[in-house]
């Protein structure tokens, strides 16, 4: 019967606490603006109170998270907040009819895509397939380690109503609870008073004092002339802009206090005093010298990181090369040892005479003839030197 009835002053401050310190979400609910909290959150945020804390010949309120559950079930049954249930929004049947659609014209499209890469690769061999293979897959797991440069995708957060619950009891977990004790909160409290003082004020203005109304008055004034002032620069520094642009004819850009009008502090806004820029011939050849510097500068880092791509690529296939020839270098060794002892074989045989072919009586007497002719001809090469010796 007292944990129905009326809440004690401890459980107030307890809940209230709560209520400024443990992070809310604000909803729809039954049509009504509703603002509610995590279960473990709760539980965490009042174990880092003071009432976690033992005091002089006090023990502490929340000694362990069930001591807190336990505490929240009595705040829940006075009605300080109440269970809800989250019913996730089913999209409408539209909506899945053309996301159907997308993805069968998706699907057909990567299936085209498929063939023709399909029949692209048939040319290619085993070996180049494995190692694209691997390079993809490297790829994409620098991708997936949030590269820089790389845009991420939009996470889509599923949307959700809040329900009553049946079970009105308080869970450590992941549960939602709506709050429906709302106390103000000191500063709007405080900001509220002020401003109902300053109202009376106003109307007991003619009720003032003399000296006091003659105060007000002139600050009314100071301050009147303040912002006309401010009014009437932002009027002569646009003017004084246009005199010198159509002087220096739009090569001086001259701006008096640029900041003024724009979206900064009061002490900024008069911050610099002045700014000058020149957008003459000389100013366009530098910023046409700048742009090509940029641009030779990604030009030659680009082709470093080519070069640097085909060393590698190179040492791989000098890496694959030679792990191949490693295991077939014995048997070419013997094939070529082979091949030149045949070599010697051949020239010896032809060098002795002894290959035998095939010849007709015509080709052995014009072999004959040719024979006489050229012992003829020595013969002559010989008796001419001798002549000349004698």
């Amino acid at each position: 019967l007292q944990e129905v009835g009326e809440p004690f002053k401890e459980e107030k401050a307890v809940a209230k606490y709560l209520r400024f310190n443990c992070p809310t979400k604000s909803t729809n609910m039954m049509g009504h603006r509703v603002d509610y909290f995590i279960a473990s959150k709760a539980v965490d945020c009042l174990l880092d109170s003071k009432w976690a804390k033992a005091k002089k010949g006090e023990e502490a309120l929340f000694t362990t998270r069930e001591s807190v559950v336990d505490y929240c079930n009595r705040l829940l049954k006075k009605q300080f907040f109440h269970r809800a249930l989250k019913v996730m929004k089913m999209k409408p049947d539209k909506d899945t009819k053309k996301e159907k659609e997308k993805g069968k014209a998706e699907s057909g499209k990567e299936e085209e895509k498929k063939s023709k890469k399909e029949s692209g690769k048939d040319e290619k061999t085993k070996k180049e397939k494995e190692k694209e293979k691997k390079k993809d897959g490297e790829k994409d797991e620098c991708k997936k380690d949030d590269s820089p440069g790389t845009p991420k995708k939009k996470e889509t957060k599923r949307k959700f109503k809040l329900e009553p619950h049946e079970d009105q009891v308080f869970l450590d977990g992941n549960e939602v609870y709506v709050w429906i004790y709302d106390p103000v909160h000191f500063k709007t409290f405080a900001m509220g008073l002020v401003l109902v003082i300053a109202v009376i004020a106003a109307t007991l203005f003619p009720l003032w004092p003399a000296e006091m109304r003659v105060g007000v008055y002139y600050l009314s004034v100071g301050a009147g002339c303040f912002v006309a002032s401010i009014l009437l620069l932002a009027v002569a520094r646009c003017i004084l802009f246009l005199i010198i642009w159509l002087i220096t004819g739009g090569r001086h850009h001259f701006w008096f206090l640029p900041n003024l009008t724009a979206d900064v502090g009061f002490i900024d806004s008069f911050r610099p005093l002045y700014t000058h820029e020149y957008k003459g011939p000389k100013a366009d050849l530098k910023k046409e010298e700048k742009a090509e510097s940029k641009k030779q500068q990604k030009y030659d880092s680009e082709e470093k990181s080519d070069s640097e791509k085909k060393e590698e690529e190179d040492g791989k296939t000098e890496g694959t090369r030679n792990s191949g020839t490693d295991g077939s270098g014995g048997e070419r060794h013997s094939d070529t040892d082979s091949d030149r002892r045949e070599d010697d074989r051949s020239q010896h045989s032809s060098g002795n005479g002894n290959d035998f072919e095939m010849i007709t009586k015509e080709e052995l007497e014009q072999q004959t003839d040719e024979g006489d002719c050229e012992e003829e001809e020595e013969e002559d090469t010989e008796s001419g030197p001798s002549h000349g010796k004698s």
